[in-house]
Parts: C-alpha cells; structure tokens; sequence
C-alpha cells in the first residue's frame, strides 16, 4: 500500500541542527510544506553527494516554504562527528534526524531490517502533515535536490489549485493541465 495521501505517524526524535542538539516531532511540522529524505549512513558515499546537494539548495526550498529533514538510522552524536569531519556536511543548515531505533524508518516503510538502514526514500508533506509525493530508491542510487524543488512546487500549487494538474517536467509558470472530459486524447 503506498503512503500518499496518508498522514504521517507520531515520532519523537533528537536531530543535529545549527550545531546544537533539539528535539523533533510531528508536530514541528504543522502547518508548513516539508520533506523528508531518508539516506542510509552517516561517513559513506552517495549520501554526502545527496545532501550536500540539498544544502547547496537550501535557499531555494526556504523560498518556496518547504523545511528538509534529512533522516538517518545514526544517532545525533554520529551527525555531529559527521559534520565536524566533513566540508560538505559541515554546511548543512537544515535538521538532520537521528533515527537509531529505525521507527521513523519503519513508519515511511524505508527500513532495511537486516541491515538497519535505510533506503533513500523522499516524502513530501503538507502541512497538514498528509504525505503527498513518495519516492524510494536502492541504495545505489543518488537523488536530485533541483528535481525535489521542481516536484514539491508541484504539489504546492496543486494543493492551491485542486482543479489541475501538472504535467511531466512542469515548473512554475509553464502551462498546466484542467482534467475534463474534453481534454481526453488531446494530449
């Protein structure tokens, strides 16, 4: 069964973020757009790529609304160390998720329970906390912080407008789509 269109289950957890220790939950997330990206572990290989990516983006989300959390099965001492060893995570700005129980990872169905990881799934949320965009990925494969962005405004401006739709590699401004019975097969 997929997550869409389901609400996000409660979680508590402890995150590493401007250099200090804090507590998230679900609550932290009413009432704003957020995402959710799930990696495998802290000190590898495609996941400096990914976030650092992301935190090369960082303004962009901030622009449209839309908070990151990345979200790990390390704990928040591990994303600590990380950063202090790391150029590229040392410039992260938004939370990093420490999920070493592995219950966030097992309420988004992300979890690989032999290996207590992670697949590298991405959630976006409403602010209703109701999950309108799942995608999840082996993890061998990287993902795009600019294809995120373009598919979070996506989902905004559905949201906004629940009578159209957008269409294949859509981005603010370009032409949508108004589902009647006299668009069918004149696309």
């Amino acid at each position: 069964m997929s997550l869409v269109n389901t609400t996000i289950k409660p979680f508590k957890a402890q995150a590493f973020h401007n250099g200090k220790f804090v507590e998230i939950t679900e609550a932290n997330l009413k009432g704003k757009w957020t995402a959710f990206v799930f990696y495998p572990a802290d000190f590898t290989f495609v996941c400096p790529t990914e976030l650092g990516d992301l935190a090369d983006m960082y303004g962009e989300f901030q622009k449209i609304g839309l908070e990151i959390y990345s979200v790990s099965t390390d704990t928040h001492f591990t994303h600590k160390a990380w950063a202090d060893a790391s150029d590229t995570i040392k410039k992260i700005k938004y939370p990093m998720l420490a999920d070493p129980t592995g219950t966030i990872s097992r309420n988004f169905d992300v979890m690989i329970e032999e290996e207590g990881l992670a697949l590298r799934g991405t959630f976006i949320i409403n602010p209703e906390g109701v999950i309108k965009a799942a995608e999840i990925n082996d993890l061998g494969i990287g993902r795009s912080a600019a294809d995120l962005l373009r598919k979070a405004q996506a989902a905004q401006y559905v949201a906004a407008h629940p009578n159209e739709a957008c269409p294949a590699s859509w981005t603010p401004g370009e032409a949508t789509l108004t589902p009647s019975l006299d668009l069918v097969g004149k696309i």
